[in-house]
């Protein structure tokens, strides 16, 4: 039935009904914008399908509004102009001016107009609220469901993260280990919490699909893909709009915003919540001429409250290029480039005593005076707490930790302070060619480490290093190969010379591929009878992951030993099952085979992670590259021996105190393991197995036990209700987390699964089960009882995320006809075991006699539930108290020595408190669900 709207007229969304009150904005044909005042939510319905119930009080009824909110019992109700004006006793209440808090206590009057539904609705129901009011109120929603290994130091760092008021930091942890993970934990949370709604991801354009199918896979959160196309399109049915607030949750190129300036000027007037910007260190940046990359993303980020920025390799472009990112991240604290660099000095030195300090070495007198000097305190306290008890030294290294320089704004972890990574292994395989494919090669080299060097017609037909691959190729035929190379032309050659040798399924991964053909190709390279072998350009070794795959084939080599990291990286990750195997063939006499050497022999850098590569590559890329194309064998013996020692030093310096402060900093082992068992806890919870079972019976949807927590959900139906994000097709999904992440193709459900909280809204959003009528044959007294189900809730905007001090807790009060409580006497077990469905004939019968006893029983009962609220409440307000105020302090304290503490950090940190005190001191009681129960002793009528 189609509804009529119009300005002014006061809706409730009864699939929302946490929003509050809703009045119409305004209404077309087609569409209705309806304001949630109470939340500062606003909401487009379709009119034809808008899940909205038109708000009517009648005369008798409680209302509260008006100029001053008084409340008042309504006399009189009249219309003007299609509003209703509610009147009470000389009071004129338009309902413009009701109350946007009002709770509608509609299980009262369905029951005492007969309306009822089956008993076990109610249960289920109840039941509902339960589960609903521990996973909002959970330490860990939003990173239960993510389809991940629960890694400690991914999320050690999510969890800090997301605890912060704005999260702006720099994801810089080492190729491998998981800052796409990180970034996505944090990004889910906060939009889960409702911290977050509009949200823009900023990636290389070989990412962009990349990005969406780890969203949607991992996580079920499914992004829109901008490109121009897609733009234009939305201009041309709606000239006038932004296309970037067309959607809530965006991916695009930044190539797109780059090339074009109106696609960037709307992006940053589109307002978001929050920013991520992947592969951060291509924004190159100098004090007098930052790259166009940078500036778009400094105009977004000035404008948006939370950013993340994502490189591994933070300082690959030196450290005028690292203060450029952080100062994206707060330009009032890094906005002078020869301070952050005298400064980062000076932290060397207070990285040395630290490092001193874990090593429980003895501090000389110019170290304990320099650490009183950065903590502001004594030489003699210093003194005392390095020769104290071991708690006052891990105090003391905390202290420092506060005060590092970077650390809120940067996290980093390395490999060095990581387990879980596998075994590689380097196979140099050497070649013979003649004297033309010498010279070819010398061409080939030429051209990879100078990009504008013209590029030479490759022929590999006759490439010895193509016939090895064909045979290496026919001896395994099992085993997965990804290849990298420098260029899209090599790459096309080496496919096309390949399959002269060989008949095999390869498939190639470059930029002038289409998106979608990129993606199709590594989804047939990551299948089990897919393609053998995928042949990749350098884009191939950036953002991907092929981790599946155990052999790598290096057909060239960067000079950059960072590059190189970045191409190994892609297979060596952490949780990797396997040894890496790296198969580098090379020819005898080649430029490629001195540089494939001094990797090996004098960087070890196949067969070990290294952290120096940008040291290293502004050390000897000037002679590099020279002694490689030379053939002078004493120049290449003494640049080995010179990169030996020099990497010694390196190593020296890698594991003095500086980056195991960081790394300090950045993972802390016992509050991430808290998280583990936070998730582990909820991945054994079993009742959402249950639950499942039960609410998809009640709406009419098949599901099978397939063993292992694993079920067909909907398959071959025609679905009696639609279920949110259940495909048409059915779904196979398990709620085991070690099955989920072995089997890719099923999927993972968890209390955070869009499946399971759109079951719930469907649910708790309607009135099915909240006005239920049993009968208690031979129960221990005869009467009638009251079961009534209020929830305690606070009507407040999303972004304060008050769940965690009060998600809507359910109260349960049971009364019998003499108004005496009977919890006790009637727990939910005992009546799940006893009840029976009562008939609604019978209950209409008995209406007229229930009518004049019901509302006093639901009176009393709303008198007892808000009493018991009140303690709810309290334990709210204390525990929001407790938690944001020492957050303050500890705020506050921290910006007197770590001036990375922003102020509007602080003011926001005050603002959350202050709002958190008003809207949970405003919560109000909500009768949810009531049950009648008509209860005989010995089969006798019951008496009342």
């Amino acid at each position: 039935m189609r509804m009529d709207f119009l300005p002014g007229q006061r809706w409730l969304s009864e699939a929302e009904p946490e929003l509050g009150l809703g009045m119409v904005l305004n209404a077309s044909a087609h569409q209705v914008t309806v304001v949630f005042r109470a939340t500062g939510t606003t909401r487009l319905y379709s009119i034809e399908h808008a899940p909205l119930k038109r708000v009517q009080f009648r005369v008798g009824e409680t209302i509260r509004g008006g100029e001053e909110e008084k409340e008042v019992k309504v006399t009189e109700v009249s219309e003007q102009n299609g509003l209703l004006v509610y009147h009470s006793n000389g009071t004129q209440i338009p309902e413009t001016l009701l109350s946007d808090q009002l709770s509608f206590n509609t299980p009262r009057e369905r029951l005492l107009a007969g309306h009822v539904d089956e008993s076990s609705v109610f249960d289920l129901r109840s039941r509902a609220l339960q589960l609903s009011h521990e996973a909002r109120k959970s330490p860990v929603r939003g990173f239960v469901g993510g389809r991940i290994a629960l890694i400690p130091h991914q999320l050690y760092i999510t969890s800090e993260v997301t605890n912060r008021q704005n999260a702006r930091v720099l994801l810089a942890d080492e190729v491998g280990l998981g800052k796409t993970i990180e970034s996505a934990l944090i990004l889910h949370r906060l939009l889960l919490t409702g911290r977050v709604s509009r949200v823009l991801i900023l990636v290389p354009e070989s990412l962009v699909h990349q990005w969406f199918v780890e969203l949607l896979r991992r996580f079920n959160l499914w992004f829109s893909i901008f490109d121009e196309e897609r733009c234009a399109a939305i201009e041309q049915h709606n000239p006038d709009s932004n296309p970037f607030q067309d959607d809530q949750l965006i991916i695009a190129s930044i190539d797109l915003l780059a090339q074009k300036e109106n696609r960037a000027a709307q992006a940053a007037a589109a307002g978001w919540d929050l920013l991520i910007v992947d592969e951060a260190h291509h924004l190159h940046w100098s004090p007098d001429a930052p790259s166009k990359e940078y500036a778009i993303v400094e105009q977004l980020t000035q404008k948006t409250p939370s950013v993340l920025l994502l490189t591994a390799t933070p300082e690959q472009l030196g450290e005028a290029s690292h203060f450029a990112r952080l100062r994206l991240l707060d330009p009032e604290r890094f906005h002078d480039l020869d301070e952050y660099l005298k400064e980062h000095l000076h932290y060397e030195q207070i990285a040395e005593v630290a490092g001193k300090l874990l090593k429980n070495e003895t501090l000389g007198g110019t170290e304990i005076q320099l650490l009183a000097g950065v903590l502001k305190t004594t030489p003699a306290e210093i003194e005392q707490k390095v020769t104290g008890a071991p708690e006052d030294k891990t105090a003391l290294i905390t202290q420092l930790l506060d005060q590092h320089g970077t650390g809120r704004v940067m996290f980093r972890n390395t490999r060095a302070a990581m387990s879980g990574f596998p075994a590689r292994s380097a196979h140099l395989i050497q070649l013979i060619g003649d004297e033309p494919r010498i010279e070819e090669l010398g061409e080939e080299f030429s051209s990879d480490v100078d990009p504008h060097a013209p590029k030479p017609e490759y022929d590999f037909d006759p490439d010895p290093r193509i016939k090895w691959l064909a045979q290496f190729l026919r001896e395994e035929p099992k085993r997965k190969v990804l290849l990298l190379c420098r260029y899209r032309e090599k790459a096309e050659e080496i496919e096309a010379a390949l399959r002269g040798h060989i008949n095999t399924r390869a498939a190639v991964f470059h930029e002038k591929l289409p998106l979608i053909q990129r993606d199709r190709n590594a989804a047939w390279f990551a299948e089990e009878g897919g393609a053998q072998i995928l042949i990749c350009s350098e884009i191939g070794s950036e953002g991907r992951n092929f981790q599946f795959a155990h052999d790598l084939v290096l057909f060239d080599l960067p000079t950059n030993p960072e590059l190189l990291e970045q191409r190994i990286g892609r297979l060596d990750r952490i949780g990797q099952a396997a040894d890496i195997q790296i198969h580098i063939p090379i020819i005898k006499g080649t430029p490629q085979e001195k540089l494939a050497r001094w990797y090996h022999e004098a960087v070890n850098a196949f067969e070990q992670h290294f952290s120096g590569g940008a040291e290293m590559f502004d050390r000897f890329h000037d002679e590099l590259v020279p002694i490689c194309e030379d053939n002078n064998p004493k120049s290449f013996v003494q640049l080995l021996k010179k990169t030996k020692a020099y990497r010694a030093e390196l190593d020296a310096q890698l594991h003095a105190g500086r980056d195991r402060l960081l790394e300090l900093n950045s993972f802390n082992a016992g509050r991430a393991n808290l998280v583990v068992e936070e998730i582990s806890k909820a991945d054994a919870d079993t009742r959402l197995d249950a639950f499942l079972a039960a609410v998809f019976d009640h709406f009419g949807i098949r599901i099978e036990d397939l063993g292992n927590r694993t079920f067909s959900l909907g398959a071959g139906d025609l679905f009696k209700e639609k279920i949110p994000s259940l495909p048409e097709e059915g779904l196979t999904a398990t709620s085991d987390r070690s099955r989920a992440l072995s089997r890719e193709n099923i999927g993972f459900l968890t209390w955070d699964h869009p499946i399971v909280s759109g079951v719930l809204d469907m649910l708790l959003g309607s009135e099915q089960g909240n006005s239920a009528f049993a009968l208690w044959p031979n129960a221990p007294t005869g009467g009638v009882l009251l079961e009534t189900v209020y929830v305690v809730e606070s009507i407040a905007p999303p972004g304060l995320h008050l769940d965690k001090f009060l998600a809507p807790t359910p109260i349960r009060v049971v009364l019998n006809h003499k108004r005496k409580e009977v919890e006790t006497e009637a727990t939910p077990e005992i009546l799940l075991a006893n009840l029976k469905n009562g008939d609604p004939a019978l209950l209409a019968s008995q209406l007229e006699e229930l009518g004049s006893l019901l509302p006093g029983m639901i009176h009393v009962t709303e008198i007892i539930a808000g009493k018991r609220s009140k303690p709810i409440i309290h334990a709210a307000l204390e525990q929001a108290k407790t938690s944001l105020t020492s957050e303050i302090n500890r705020l506050e304290q921290l910006q007197k020595i770590n001036p990375s503490i922003r102020k509007d950090e602080i003011d926001a940190a005050r603002s959350q408190f202050t709002c958190a005190e008003e809207f949970i001191g405003k919560a109000t009681v909500r009768l949810d669900a009531v049950r009648l129960i008509l209860a005989s002793a010995g089969g006798t009528k019951p008496a009342f």
